[in-house]
């Protein structure tokens, strides 16, 4: 078995660390696909078997620097690693638009191969397709140049969020609301004001506690404008690229390439299926936005709508005064040490997994590392970069750092988030767990033979189900009692979880509707690139969600997911109704037979079959809506 990542010690041996193995990994690759198209005679599998060493080395360049340029401390590094992705990216393009390499494969006879390795093959020739490997040398040319550019300008939009950072400055009492450890945290300056920044821990505090509403709204408003006006040349070129790109290939939309490799399966289907959730979720949310104006009302008599920057505060206040659930009881049972340590027991019990610390160095001292284990075994690696700091990725994202890949490589996963280190939210929790879902997902899914197959290589559409389901353990009272406990060691009240439950549900269809205006949001502006983005953003939040979005802000300039996830984060809806369904298949959270079945029949497959497929052999059935409309609910009176 191939040995974990092994990162350099001393600091400035980073730069040369990101360069070096991404210049032999490619050497690698250019010298494997070399072989496959020198003409020697070989049967399918060992031409498939080369084609999985070449994807062995691309994936895991890939990888290293996907991860490296979004948290390395070192600005040098991160620009390192940036052309270390616009490098491999290329590299790829080329690869599937190559029609010598391509003919190899179409020659391949698929007679005798396994189940996996027939699999293989067939999504090896549609890729060469999708590529433009079948089409002439010029089209195949412009691909390549259509991918690259795709490639520079995700970076660059992804990099102006990441160094987007502002601040506002107010007075003192203007904290009025907030946690008291929060307000200890921001002393004053020697201005006599307070800065606050655009970093998600500050935001999320503020929106959620603030009664001032003009600090609430000034620093939503920054928060909003965190990479505009940098971001509206690289979107508007981005989204005509990426037209151009299915123009070339034969699609008739960027939505129609990206959906066909997703359960979807087209664009139109992503719009009849926002159409779907628009109608599951309209009535409740109306009444739900009626109640949130009628308490902004009591606050300021004249408000005439309820706003994105009050929308938090508003379910905050209405939580305690409906339901007797204070946040601030809820969060002095949620420290971060306790969170972490509860987190990794309960996945571990799930998964009939350990987590074994190692003293490994990584990029930064805050990086904790831990190889999971099951008797004995390692199965893999994970990384927690879980912390804020300047120029790291600001929000939550699970990243691949190495396929597994069996007998050849053990998975190693990293995971990226901006907690704090005290006390933290219940949401903050929750996003732990979901991240967290994708992290075991990448790691037990990463014994395959084929990289193809390794670790979080379902259809896109399917991706959040799994971490998305893992979000319920976190309202359960008893797996909570288990690490939420407050100094004393007393844990979280059962009662008061019930109540957590009972207010969760009222505001959750308006939280829907805000999904929805994203989703709409990332679909419309591939299918109809707007000369105008700022206003055709306007317009699909506006008939989306009856909260009102801030005037004048520009919040699609720094909405991350548009590179990665294009015109497809309808994406976590459709996920969301799977993963309520999949929670159906479960006898109890922790019931020891419900979660082996799980982890064997959706976790350890990865990609070997199709998502409909894995979840109609865990629940005996296709998936339906119902336990989705049922989570929907109807508002509290």
């Amino acid at each position: 078995m191939t040995d974990n990542i092994v990162f350099p010690t001393a600091s400035g041996d980073w730069l040369a660390f990101v360069t070096t193995r991404v210049s032999e990994r490619l050497g690698r690759v250019e010298e494997l696909a070399d072989r496959l198209k020198d003409g020697t005679a070989r049967t399918t599998i060992e031409t498939l078997s080369l084609w999985n060493e070449l994807q062995i080395a691309l994936r895991r360049a890939h990888s290293e620097s996907s991860v490296l340029c979004e948290v390395h401390p070192d600005a040098e590094v991160r620009a390192a690693a940036e052309k270390g992705v616009t490098d491999t990216q290329a590299v790829e393009s080329a690869l599937m638009a190559d029609a010598a390499l391509a003919a190899v494969f179409a020659a391949t006879d698929p007679a005798g191969l396994d189940t996996d390795a027939a699999r293989v093959r067939d999504h090896l020739l549609r890729d060469f397709r999708r590529g433009g490997a079948d089409r002439d040398e010029a089209t195949r040319q412009r691909a390549q140049e259509l991918a690259a550019r795709d490639s520079e300008l995700s970076l660059a939009f992804a990099r102006n969020i990441r160094e987007g950072r502002r601040e506002i400055r107010v007075a003192p009492e203007a904290l009025d609301g907030l946690p008291e450890d929060f307000i200890a945290q921001h002393p004053i300056g020697e201005d006599g004001l307070v800065a606050l920044s655009t970093d998600n821990l500050d935001v999320m505090a503020v929106v959620s506690y603030a009664r001032d509403r003009a600090t609430r709204v000034a620093l939503h408003r920054a928060r909003a404008d965190l990479a505009w006006p940098a971001n509206d040349p690289v979107l508007a070129e981005l989204l005509d690229v990426r037209q151009q790109r299915a123009d070339l290939l034969g699609y008739a939309s960027w939505a129609d390439y990206e959906t066909e490799t997703r359960m979807a399966g087209s664009a139109a289907r992503i719009a009849s299926f926002l159409d779907e959730v628009d109608e599951a979720s309209r009535a409740a949310s109306d009444a739900e936005y009626e109640l949130l104006l009628a308490r902004l009302r009591q606050e300021i008599p004249d408000a005439a709508e309820v706003s994105t920057a009050d929308q938090y505060y508003l379910l905050t206040r209405l939580h305690e005064e409906r339901f007797a659930v204070d946040s601030q009881e809820v969060r002095r049972h949620l420290d971060f040490e306790r969170v972490l340590a509860g987190l990794l027991d309960t996945t571990g019990r799930l998964f009939d997994i350990e987590y074994v610390p190692t003293d490994d160095p990584a990029w930064h001292q805050d990086v904790r590392s831990y190889d999971v284990v099951r008797a004995g075994e390692r199965l893999g690696r994970i990384h927690l970069d879980l912390h804020p700091r300047e120029g790291k990725f600001n929000h939550a994202a699970c990243f691949p750092l190495a396929p597994g890949v069996r007998g050849q490589v053990l998975p190693e996963a990293a995971l990226v988030c901006n907690f704090p280190r005290g006390l933290m939210e219940h949401r903050e929790v929750q996003t732990f767990f979901h991240e967290f879902g994708h992290l075991v997902h990448d790691i037990l899914g990463g014994d395959q033979e084929w990289v193809e197959f390794s670790g979080v290589a379902t259809e896109w559409d399917f991706v959040e189900a799994p971490s998305q389901m893992l979000e319920e353990w976190v309202w359960d009272a008893e797996v909570l009692a288990s690490f939420a406990t407050d100094e004393s060691g007393t844990p979280i009240p059962a009662d008061l979880v019930a109540r957590m439950r009972e207010a969760d549900a009222f505001g959750r269809a308006l939280l829907v509707r805000m999904q929805l205006g994203h989703a709409r949001v990332s679909y419309h502006l591939h299918m109809d690139r707007p000369a105008d983005i700022a206003a055709a953003s306007d317009h699909w939040y506006e008939v989306s969600s009856p909260v009102g979005k801030l005037e004048g802000t520009h919040s699609y300039a720094a909405f991350g997911h548009l590179t990665e996830y294009g015109s497809c984060y309808y994406t976590y809806q459709w996920s969301l109704v799977i993963a309520r369904d999949l929670l159906t298949g479960f006898a109890g959270l922790m019931d020891p037979a419900s979660a082996t079945r799980y982890r064997r029949e959706i976790l350890e497959p990865g990609g070997r079959r199709d998502a409909a497929d894995l979840v109609e052999a865990f629940l005996g059935r296709p998936f339906t809506v119902d336990a989705y409309r049922e989570f929907l609910g109807e508002p509290s009176s």
